[in-house]
Parts: structure tokens; C-alpha cells; sequence
């Protein structure tokens, strides 16, 4: 699956934009027909330690699905949307196979 990584105002280093691949590959796993990722990596100026936005758009057939995480560490937080995204692939796989 394609993987575009976008980090707003900041340059991503390489080991975050492999992490980010590696996790987002196993979503192929739960569902195959995805086409590619679009991830957004931002910064908000915050005085509070969840400052790290994630935005993880995952363009599949029949509609994308856009998940949104704030968290203390991009790590964190692409964790956090990958098991979101992993649980709506599941349940959309689920409903296809109860409609053929």
C-alpha cells in the first residue's frame, strides 16, 4: 500500500515515516482493497503535553476513512489510529461479506 506521510511545520525523520508504513501495512492484513494512505503529522502549540496531532485518511472502495488522535508522541498516536482504523476495516469486511 502507497503511504504519504505529511508532517506540518516540523520534517519527519526517516525512522518515523518506516514506523508509520510498518504499522499502517498490517491494516492490509484485516482488509485488501486498500489503495493508499494519506498521513498528516502536526504539531499544535499547546502548553499542554498532548501537542501531537495524527490524521490517518485511508482511501478504500465505496468511501474513505479519516481517523483523528492527539497525543504526547507520534508513536503513540499512529498506534492509536491504527487500531481505530483496524476495527472499522474489520466491521466494513463484516458487512460486505453479510451482503453477497
Amino acid at each position: 500500500m502507497k503511504v504519504n506521510v505529511q508532517s506540518v511545520n516540523f520534517n519527519a525523520d526517516q525512522k518515523l515515516v518506516d514506523f508509520i508504513q510498518r504499522k499502517l501495512d498490517r491494516l492490509e492484513n484485516y482488509y485488501d482493497k486498500i489503495i493508499y494512505a494519506d498521513v498528516f503529522l502536526k504539531v499544535q502549540n499547546t502548553s499542554g503535553k498532548d501537542n501531537k496531532i495524527t490524521e490517518v485518511l485511508l482511501s478504500i472502495p465505496g468511501g474513505d476513512i479519516m481517523v483523528k488522535k492527539t497525543c504526547k508522541k507520534f508513536e503513540e498516536c499512529v498506534d492509536e489510529c491504527a487500531s481505530s482504523l483496524q476495527r472499522q476495516l474489520i466491521k466494513r469486511k463484516e458487512k460486505l461479506s453479510a451482503h453477497v
